[in-house]
C-alpha cells in the first residue's frame, strides 16, 4: 500500500499503516530526513514470492525542498550468516538537482474510449540520478548486406536507479493516485531546480 502526503507525522503514520517493521523503517527514514520540511512522500509495500518463501519489501520515497530520499527495507530468512531472521534497511539521499530523469509510464485499458482524468490501471515510476545505469549493446552494422567488416558496437545507456511498479489490481486505486501525485511533485521539483553542473 502506498501513501503520500506532506508532513512528518503523516509520513510516520503511513509507515505504521504499512505494518512492515514500522519502528525500524521510521527511524531510518526520519534520520535521513533530519529537520527538513517534507514536500511529498510515498510508502510502498511489496510482497514477492521466491521459491518456497514469501518476502516483503518496503520502499519509502521522500521529497524535501532540497533532497530526494530513498529507503529500502527487506526481510531475510535465517541463513548461514544469521541464525535468526533479519531485516536490512538502507537510505540514500540525493540532491534534487542531481535527478536527471523522472519517467512515468501509464497503462490504460480501452484507450480508444479514454476520458481525461481516468485512473491508469498501472503506473511505473522510474527515477534516474546517475548512481545506476543500464548499458544495452549490440553489434553495429552497415547498410551493405555482404559486408563482413567489424563495425564495433552500438548501444544505449539508460539511467535506472529506481523503478517502482504500482497497479490498481494489486495495490488499489489509492496507491495509483498517490504514485501519480508523488511523481508530479518530483517532476515539478526537478523542473524548478536549476542545473548546477552536479
Amino acid at each position: 500500500m502506498a501513501k503520500t502526503g506532506t508532513t512528518t507525522q503523516g509520513l510516520r503514520a503511513a509507515i505504521e499503516r504499512s505494518g512492515y517493521y514500522p519502528a525500524l523503517v521510521a527511524e531510518a527514514v526520519e534520520a535521513a530526513v533530519g529537520g527538513e520540511p517534507i514536500v511529498s512522500y510515498l510508502v510502498h509495500q511489496e510482497t514477492t514470492f521466491d521459491a518456497n518463501e514469501v518476502r516483503r519489501h518496503v520502499t519509502v520515497l521522500v521529497l524535501t525542498g532540497n533532497r530526494f530520499i530513498v529507503s529500502h527495507t527487506d526481510e531475510q530468512a535465517a541463513d548461514g550468516t544469521s541464525p535468526s531472521p533479519y531485516a536490512t534497511t538502507s537510505t540514500e539521499s540525493v540532491k534534487v538537482q542531481r535527478i536527471s530523469s523522472v519517467v512515468l509510464s501509464r497503462v490504460v485499458a480501452n484507450p480508444e474510449s479514454y476520458t481525461p482524468g481516468t485512473l491508469p490501471r498501472e503506473v511505473v515510476l522510474t527515477i534516474g540520478w546517475g548512481a545506476v545505469s543500464r548499458l544495452d549493446l549490440e553489434p553495429a552494422a552497415c547498410g551493405d548486406p555482404n559486408c563482413e567488416a567489424d563495425h564495433g558496437y552500438t548501444g544505449s545507456s539508460t539511467a535506472d536507479d529506481l523503478s517502482l511498479r504500482v497497479s490498481e489490481a494489486g495495490d488499489g486505486p489509492d496507491t495509483v493516485r498517490q504514485t501519480l501525485a508523488f511523481a508530479q511533485a518530483l517532476s515539478e521539483a526537478t523542473a524548478a531546480t536549476p542545473d548546477t553542473g552536479r
